[in-house]
């Protein structure tokens, strides 16, 4: 990989790992799910007038829209607001990982190695650890919210490979037209209506902030550069690159918030994060002799569930 490419994907990481930083200063006053609302339709308008439609039925625009807007960042926009710190809300939804590959398994017939349960093992034992020594940044319900977008995660890759889209990006702005409304409904539906009028008369410069920073930086530049670099090179040498999502999560929620993480949660996160990395990772392990292909080479257009990875 050049260094100028590995520069720009360390910066996209960046911004994806700051974005929880920035959704935590928009739903801290606001309702998450319009805080999300706000961040794809600014996202979508005005660029999708000069986006070509990606030549594909529109059941599939619509239940993208659906399952990436509300599935995976309502609920993960929600989870902060349900407790969990942006940092660790950055750490767990790298459960994705793990979801991305039992779809793998169910629908495809992908082989689980020897490598892969032990990251999984790895991973799983250092969540428990995260979860049961907390202190005050990981609660139930946040929990239990970023498990659901975690679970989405795979869902929304399923959906792109099934419509059969060659162009990802133009796919995902599309997609995103149909995020807002069902957003609006939820929302409307567990606060009522009032809360739409609530909402126009509490935002402020932070709202703004937080929806124009996941809007641009992190939706449009992101996912630009993201799947300029999945043209250039292999799935098995980008992946492993989105776990510094959560280093830099964690990072700017010390910083900024002033987020901390126990002892027990410093190791188990390394350990959870390690685990995850085990998964990822595509060559074989030092001493072994060959490896197993799980699936498709990635490389040559085969299955992958990550690549519309949005942090």
């Amino acid at each position: 990989m050049k260094g100028r490419d590995l520069l720009l994907i360390i910066l996209v990481m960046a911004i994806w790992g700051f974005n929880f930083s920035m959704i935590k200063l928009g739903v801290t006053e606001m309702d998450p799910l319009l805080i999300a609302a706000a961040r794809f339709f600014f996202a979508t308008f005005p660029i999708i007038f000069f986006i070509r439609k990606p030549n594909v039925p529109w059941r599939y625009l619509l239940a993208y829209g659906l399952v990436f807007g509300t599935g995976i960042w309502g609920m993960a926009s929600s989870s902060i607001t349900f407790g969990l710190s942006s940092g660790m809300a950055s750490v767990l939804l790298q459960l994705d990982v793990l979801t991305t590959m039992l779809v793998g398994v169910l629908f495809y017939k992908e082989v689980i190695s020897g490598r892969m349960w032990l990251g999984i093992t790895i991973a799983l034992a250092g969540l428990m650890v995260s979860i049961m020594y907390t202190n005050g940044n990981v609660t139930l319900a946040g929990t239990l919210f970023i498990l659901i977008s975690a679970v989405c995660w795979p869902l929304a890759g399923v959906i792109v490979r099934q419509s059969g889209t060659r162009s990802a990006f133009a796919f995902n702005i599309w997609g995103m037209l149909f995020a807002p409304l069902p957003l609006i409904g939820l929302s409307v539906l567990f606060n009522g209506v009032e809360i739409l009028e609530l909402t126009y008369q509490q935002w402020n410069t932070n709202a703004w902030i937080s929806v124009l920073f996941q809007a641009y930086p992190t939706t449009l530049f992101g996912y630009w550069v993201w799947n300029k670099m999945l043209l250039r090179y292999p799935m098995s040498q980008m992946a492993p690159l989105t776990l510094l999502v959560s280093v830099f999560a964690l990072v700017s929620g010390y910083l900024i918030y002033g987020e901390q993480l126990s002892i027990a949660q410093w190791i188990s996160c390394c350990a959870f994060l390690l685990g995850i990395g085990l998964v990822l990772y595509q060559g074989p392990l030092p001493g072994s002799v060959g490896k197993i292909v799980r699936g498709k080479n990635k490389s040559k257009g085969g299955f992958s569930l990550r690549y519309t990875d949005d942090r």
